[in-house]
Formats: C-alpha cells, structure tokens, sequence
C-alpha cells in the first residue's frame, strides 16, 4: 500500500501559481538590484540581494514541495512571461524611491496570491500551508524593511 499523497488539479494549480510569482519576484528583484541608481542606492542595492535570496530559496521549497506531492513544477521562462501575477518591472535606470515603491509593490502582490490560495491549500494539505506561512512571514518582513526606505517621520 503506497502512502504517498498525490495533490488534487487545484492544489497543482495553486502551487504551480505561487511558484510562477516568486521566480518571478525573485526575478525582478535582480532586474531591480542591477538598475536602481541615486541617493541610497548601496543599501537598497544589498536589501534587494536579500529579497533576491529569500525568493529564490522559498520557490525551490516550493518547487520541491511540489514534487513530493506529485506534482512536476514548470519554472520555464515562457511559462512565467505569461502566467505571473506580477507586474512587469522596468528595464530602464530605476531611482532609489521609485524603486523601493516597485519593489514592495511586487512583494505586496506575490504575497496577496499567497494570501489568496491559502485557505485552499490549508484545507487539503496543512504543512504545504505550513510553508505558505513560512514565505509570506518573509515577504512581509522584507516589504516593511524596503519600505522603511522611503518613509519620514
């Protein structure tokens, strides 16, 4: 008797889905880190290194969550070009400020489709939510710290 546990078509999909936006945010991130220019840039620069790291590890702990579940990830470039919920990002010089907003901004909605497939996911496999909660903690950890960037008391 085989105890592996297969996921449902719309576990698959919510997986494949978060999967897409974080290799995307992770993604971004670097087109970010290598084009904001301006006052500030060094420590932004390193932040975004961060978020980089945080978003490419959380996709792999997806990816392979995905395949103990039976599930065959697709990270191929075409694949994310047309299925992120992301925002595409800007391919010119970025300043410092419109970068922290761009950037929290893409952090915001990765983390909203988080948000939103959660519950779903929870019902049919609690520690695949468990890691849900795991990257949305992150996430929202890294759009407060960037965002700091740009606020003034």
């Amino acid at each position: 008797m085989s105890t592996r546990t297969t996921a449902s078509e719309k576990l698959r999909g919510y997986l494949q889905r978060v999967l897409i936006d974080l290799i995307d945010l992770h993604l971004q991130g670097k087109q970010a880190h290598w084009n904001v220019t301006g006052r500030g840039f060094r420590s932004l620069h390193l932040q975004l290194d961060e978020l980089v790291a945080i978003a490419r590890e959380e996709s792999d702990v997806i990816a392979e969550r995905m395949r103990a579940l039976q599930v065959v990830p697709d990270g191929r470039t075409e694949t994310i070009a047309a299925t992120s919920d992301l925002t595409a990002y800007p391919a010119d010089l970025v300043s410092v400020t419109d970068t922290v907003d761009n950037i929290v901004e893409r952090i915001n909605q990765t983390v909203a489709v988080i948000r939103e497939v959660h519950s779903d996911v929870d019902a049919e496999d609690p520690a695949t939510a468990d890691l849900l909660n795991n990257t949305i903690s992150q996430l929202e950890q890294q759009a407060w710290m960037i965002a700091s960037q740009n606020l003034e008391v």
